[in-house]
């Protein structure tokens, strides 16, 4: 990751793709950036073409034209400039709290890749204030509500650019909220006074939605990993088999997903003293119920859903998305290549394997918790049943929490709403659709560490039983975070917050100490 510091660790964006991890690092790390020498020279050849086509008589979408629905309105010479500025300020018309910064510098760093393939037309001068901008780490406030997803992510990347304009309010590098003009000004910017086509070619894209997915993708693969680790604790701990999970098994139905979910529970149960405690012929279970025995199947297919959504994301990352766009033979043409359904069809297909993934992980959780099915454990791991409840409420959380990813799951994308006087009368809601995968990021994050914390206590539980040398150094670690093993009930709220630090922190697929997809 990057120290913060500006100029430190820049990533530079150029004519290719920015990678995934280049966004995490910029959006999350605090990166700086900068434009390639073959970026400017690109945008440079581009403007030109712009230019030649800034006293044309003849009409070119937004260059001497109204937008939408007021394409056909002929703009005159004298104030096409002036129409940009127009264009910014009117468009710039969110509504609802600030989303977060990590999303904003996403959204900023893929505008900024898109300026540098040279097809929008915008000056040098002008991508390099926005890079400027972004590398001293001023955040434009960026409202909940604006974006349609369709002829870009309009009111949040309007934001953006108000912003570059100096007008609107940032949030400096250390989060305080000021004047756009005096935060940039504090950094040596000069306010950028838009050209004709510039207004348009920063407004128009999937930026927004797609910064949002690359963040989710990254979440998501240490998510399903950590879910491996969650259900290996539960099935060890509810002395379940391990069976199931054999390579030759798993190999007849072969989704490469599932195959690594299962390999992660062998290796992670691999030594459990636990599990070689019912081994025998004396055990008479044949086979675990579907959340512990299906666990390879569940989180398998959502790792194979995530694996689908990054192919769609690296296509997206290598677009060049405006409208109208600058052809690499000099031709300026109108194209519908801004629509968000390519990315809020994957983001609206994540937000149903989150929520299946999350559902299974309550289930293990609940099992625990009733004495007729947790296999000699007392019930709800309570200390003194009656006296105390153990972790009865902290099962509420994690199905409360699943019910609400269950009405997250709903598509967005299928619901479009005409907008713009009829012109713009299919658009892809992608903006919302990446709204509430977030959302639903977060909860899978809190149900898994319900579950875990749920199965480190029901490990201690088993002793003198030792668990296996992997989820054992997991429930260890959760204990050295300062959450204390079975006892009378104690005020729970913080417990689940230090494991859900934990999780997303990356920690408790550390302390495995074993290699896992």
């Amino acid at each position: 990751m990057c120290d913060g510091l500006v100029h430190a660790d820049q990533v530079v964006v150029g004519l290719g793709p920015v990678a995934p991890e280049d966004v995490v690092r910029v959006a999350r790390g605090g990166c700086g950036v900068r434009l390639a020498d073959d970026a400017l020279a690109e945008i440079t050849r581009s403007r030109d073409v712009v230019d030649a086509l800034a006293a044309d008589d003849r009409p070119h979408y937004g260059v001497s034209t109204g937008f939408g629905a007021l394409a056909t309105t002929h703009i005159p010479l004298d104030r096409r400039a002036q129409l940009q500025r127009s264009l910014i300020r009117s468009h710039a018309a969110g509504s609802g709290p600030a989303v977060e910064r990590e999303v904003v510098r996403a959204l900023m760093l893929l505008r900024l890749s898109t300026l540098a393939t040279g097809r929008t037309g915008v000056r040098p001068t002008t991508a390099r204030a926005y890079a400027a901008m972004l590398d001293a780490g001023l955040t434009p406030v960026v409202q909940e509500y604006g974006s349609l997803g369709c002829s870009g992510d309009l009111a949040p990347l309007s934001s953006i650019a108000l912003a570059l304009m100096g007008e609107g309010q940032v949030h400096d590098r250390d989060g305080v909220l000021r004047p756009a003009a005096e935060a940039l000004r504090a950094h040596g910017i000069e306010p950028v006074e838009l050209a004709e086509k510039e207004g348009l070619a920063l407004v128009n894209g999937t930026d927004g939605m797609l910064g949002m997915l690359v963040l989710a993708l990254a979440d998501l693969r240490r998510l399903l990993t950590t879910a491996d680790v969650a259900a290996a604790m539960s099935v060890e701990a509810l002395l379940g088999t391990d069976a199931v999970y054999a390579a030759d098994l798993q190999a007849l139905r072969p989704h490469p997903g599932q195959a690594a979910s299962a390999t992660n529970l062998r290796a992670l149960v691999d030594g459990s003293g636990v599990m070689a405690s019912h081994r025998g012929p004396e055990c008479t279970r044949v086979q675990d119920a579907y959340s512990l025995r299906c666990a390879p199947q569940v989180h398998g297919a959502a790792r194979d859903t995530v694996d689908h959504a990054a192919t769609v994301a690296g296509r997206e990352l290598s677009a060049a998305i405006d409208n109208p766009v600058i052809t690499l033979d000099g031709r300026v043409e109108s194209n519908g290549n801004f629509h968000g359904a390519p990315v809020g069809y994957v983001l609206d297909f994540l937000a149903i394997a989150v929520a299946d993934v999350a559902s299974m992980s309550e289930r293990r959780t609940d099992r625990f918790l009733d004495a007729a099915r947790s296999n000699g454990l007392p019930p709800f791991l309570a200390h003194d049943a009656g006296v105390d409840s153990g972790h009865m409420i902290a099962q509420y959380t994690a199905a409360g929490i699943v019910s609400e990813l269950k009405r997250l799951a709903v598509p967005a994308s299928v619901d479009s709403i005409p907008s713009s006087a009829m012109q713009e009368d299919h658009v892809s809601m992608g903006w919302h659709a990446a709204r509430k995968l977030r959302r639903a990021v977060d909860g899978l994050t809190r149900v898994l560490a319900v579950e875990i914390l749920t199965a480190a206590r029901a490990l201690d539980l088993r002793a003198p039983l030792r668990p296996a040398p992997a989820t054992g150094a997991v429930r260890d670690a959760v204990r050295a975070a300062g959450v204390g093993g079975p006892g009378p009930d104690r005020h729970l709220a913080p417990e689940i917050q230090t494991v859900v630090d934990l999780v997303t922190g990356g920690a408790l697929i550390a302390a495995t100490g074993i290699p896992l997809a």
